[in-house]
């Protein structure tokens, strides 16, 4: 392969991700927007300290993001070995990050959306049955939608791991 392609792609893979961060930094405004206002609107102690934390919890996943997968520049090498190089180290950069994404990424979110779901339970001035049968199907929501982010994480990793042995083999 040659350099120019390495470059290429180097460059175009650190692109995608500069613009999948931009996204999901755009999605923790959202949270933190929506869960400020639910901090106002909900009655009840337990539900607002859920938002509460529900915000910190996306604040230390932004930090996260940033820390584990932000997107780096293309040194401007004119060596074979170093473009190859840093194209696979931000391969595995993200790819590590894919695979620990229970750990720094959804993790952060699941006691505050937890506590969240059971103060409102709590505080809706409805029947009981009709509470738990809400939370239960909250949390069943919420479950759900993280293990499909769970899952296409694990999808990119494995897609990210298929080009890194492709380039280890041109290293050798």
């Amino acid at each position: 392969m040659p350099l120019e392609e390495i470059r290429r792609r180097a460059g175009k893979f650190q692109h995608r991700i500069w613009w999948r961060n931009a996204r999901e930094y755009a999605a923790i405004v959202v949270v933190v927007i929506v869960f400020g206002y639910y901090f106002k609107l909900v009655p009840g102690l337990v539900a607002r300290a859920g938002a509460v934390m529900t915000i910190a919890g996306a604040l230390f996943v932004a930090y996260q993001l940033h820390r584990r997968a932000s997107s780096e520049t293309a040194p401007a090498a004119t060596e074979f070995e170093q473009c190859l190089g840093f194209h696979r180290r931000g391969l595995e950069r993200q790819r590590d990050a894919l695979e620990n994404v229970w750990s720094w990424y959804l993790g952060p979110l699941i006691p505050g959306l937890a506590v969240f779901i059971a103060g409102t339970a709590i505080t809706v001035p409805i029947p009981i049955r009709y509470r738990v049968l809400t939370a239960a199907l909250s949390f069943a929501f919420v479950g759900g939608v993280f293990w499909l982010v769970a899952k296409l994480n694990q999808i990119g990793a494995r897609s990210l791991q298929t080009k890194i042995d492709e380039l280890k083999a041109l290293e050798q």
